[in-house]
């Protein structure tokens, strides 16, 4: 992967796309989540992406770390349900752990999202393959040693490699075997995520 350094307006687009992306993909990942869940994830998501990325349109911070930050509260504050605390904690973790630095490297995140995983699975006391948003974000952590492509492949890949999963974690956990043959829309909507990174960092050159 590229030492290419990103700055705060990287990460300003890069969850202005992801935004985008929810809001496009909102109706789908709410009927994911009907057929195991509260049918309401993709309607929450839209909500609390859409705020981050009014936030950002403003005066938006002036560092990687303070952006990511800044969208994990309004998360937090926006959210309903899980995805909130979860989607905030992955932010704000990955946040805290870039520091104040003006500039990182894709290595930088790479270490630094690694954080926020791991804060995430804090949260949720989950592990991959329990069919939660672990099982897309993990293997894209992985993955973004080799490329932001490389990543957002992973993800997805992770979040169909749900569908034969029981879940152990979460509202879904309480169907037992009923949750086998369905994604999981956390993972569904943590591809996304990974998948906006990968075409803001593509449009930019900074693969």
């Amino acid at each position: 992967m590229s030492e290419t350094s990103l700055d705060a307006g990287f990460f300003v687009r890069w969850l202005t796309a992801a935004a985008a992306s929810v809001e496009r993909e909102a109706d789908r990942l709410t009927e994911l989540d009907s057929a195991i869940g509260d049918a309401d994830h993709g309607s929450n998501l839209r909500r609390g992406f859409a705020a981050v990325a009014g936030t950002l349109e403003g005066e938006p911070p002036g560092t990687p770390g303070a952006v990511l930050a800044a969208a994990g509260r309004q998360l937090i504050s926006t959210v309903g349900g899980a995805s909130g605390p979860l989607y905030g904690t992955l932010l704000r973790r990955t946040g805290k752990a870039l520091g104040d630095a003006d500039r990182v490297t894709a290595e930088d995140l790479r270490a630094a999202l690694r954080a926020g995983v791991d804060g995430v699975a804090q949260l949720g006391g989950s592990a991959p393959g329990d069919k939660t948003m672990l099982d897309a974000l993990d293997p894209a952590v992985e993955a973004l040693g080799g490329s932001f492509r490389a990543a957002a492949e992973a993800a997805a890949q992770g979040a169909l490699a749900t569908v034969p999963l029981r879940a152990r974690k979460g509202r879904a956990s309480y169907l037992g075997e009923r949750s086998i043959g369905h994604q999981d829309p956390g993972a569904a909507s943590s591809a996304l995520l990974f998948a906006a990174l990968a075409e803001t960092a593509e449009k930019e050159g900074a693969e």
